[in-house]
């Protein structure tokens, strides 16, 4: 199994969860998370829809680069807020590691 793999089994599940509770609570002050969780779910369909083979997301990880200014957590969120940016960091490192 690729690190990409290993590193979406770890994650996905656990921001599948955060993804719209960070959104709920930080969306109103923090509007680019909107876009966050609508690039996460795309990520996250093509993820299972690809099973074991490696999807094509280039483009997505582009664009959440772009929305959050390379993962840089603002500071004023809570430790959830982080957690998803990290998650999704660690992701983007994978895929293109």
């Amino acid at each position: 199994m690729t690190t990409f793999n290993k590193v979406n089994e770890r994650n996905l599940k656990t921001l599948e969860q955060y993804v719209p509770i960070v959104d709920r609570v930080h969306g109103p002050n923090h509007p680019e998370f909107h876009d966050v969780r609508k690039v996460f779910e795309e990520i996250n369909l093509k993820v299972k829809k690809a099973g074991a083979d490696k999807p094509e997301l280039d483009n997505e990880f582009k664009q959440l680069r772009e929305i959050t200014d390379n993962y840089s957590v603002p500071g004023d969120v809570c430790e959830s807020y982080e957690a998803v940016y990290n998650m999704l960091s660690e992701i983007d490192k994978a895929y293109h590691g």
